[in-house]
């Protein structure tokens, strides 16, 4: 499959339609510490709990667990479809060539993962904090609601956001020189002092200017004079 755009940078999702590819159909992603040329679809699960885990070019669609428990899970040209993750917990893992679509992943807590080649498209990723997240190469985040989202000691540089929902985000502590925010309503946003260098169009200027009004809660000299 070819590279996929967004603006400036290009990124390589999963192929898993190239010839010769055979995806068998798995019941547990639990069993092995390496599962491979797989699809885990259909599932409905209280719990679903992986530590050391290794999962390389596969599918897992129309999953949905209540609760997420991911820690040194990486995944390598692995595509997420139409999956409820809930309020996952995923920590210290890699994720290379990986796609989320129509994913719901709210409220979660992802900390220490580092991307590269990393999609998320149409996801619903509100109140999810993002914590020490690296860009190790292109990471995109494409009409995703991110509402109430944060990012802390984040490396985000040259990553993009494009027609997303950032609806309150906060943006704290982190590298975002040439993160990618055109297209996006940036008039709510938190943190806006953070945000040095990122690409903007010049209209955004107004809604930076809102935002950073909105944070330092000003008070109107004409408000005071009103009888």
């Amino acid at each position: 499959m070819e590279p996929l755009t967004f603006g400036r940078i290009q990124i390589a999702v999963p192929d898993l339609h190239e010839p010769g590819l055979y995806l068998s159909r798995v019941r547990s992603l639990a069993d092995r510490s390496t599962v491979q040329d797989f699809h885990y679809a259909g599932t409905e699960l209280r719990a679903l709990d992986l530590a050391d885990t290794q999962l390389t070019t596969g599918l897992i669609s129309n999953l949905s667990a209540a609760r997420v428990q991911f820690r040194a899970v990486n995944l390598h040209s692995v595509e997420i479809d139409t999956c409820d993750l809930g309020s996952a917990r995923w920590t210290n893992s890699k994720l290379t060539r990986v796609a989320f679509r129509n994913c719901k992943i709210m409220g979660a807590a992802l900390d220490g993962l580092t991307l590269d080649d990393v999609l998320f498209e149409k996801c619903k990723l509100d109140y999810t904090t993002f914590t020490k997240i690296r860009a190790a190469g292109p990471v995109v985040f494409s009409g995703c609601s991110l509402t109430e989202a944060s990012f802390t000691d984040c490396d985000l540089a040259d990553a993009v956001v494009r027609d997303c929902t950032l609806r309150d985000a906060e943006f704290n502590s982190g590298r975002y020189q040439r993160f990618g925010l055109r297209n996006n309503d940036l008039s709510t946003v938190r943190g806006v002092a953070s945000l040095s260098r990122v690409l903007i169009d010049r209209a955004q200027q107004i809604e930076l200017g809102q935002a950073l009004t909105s944070e330092l809660d000003v008070i109107y000299s004409d408000d005071l004079d009103a009888p």
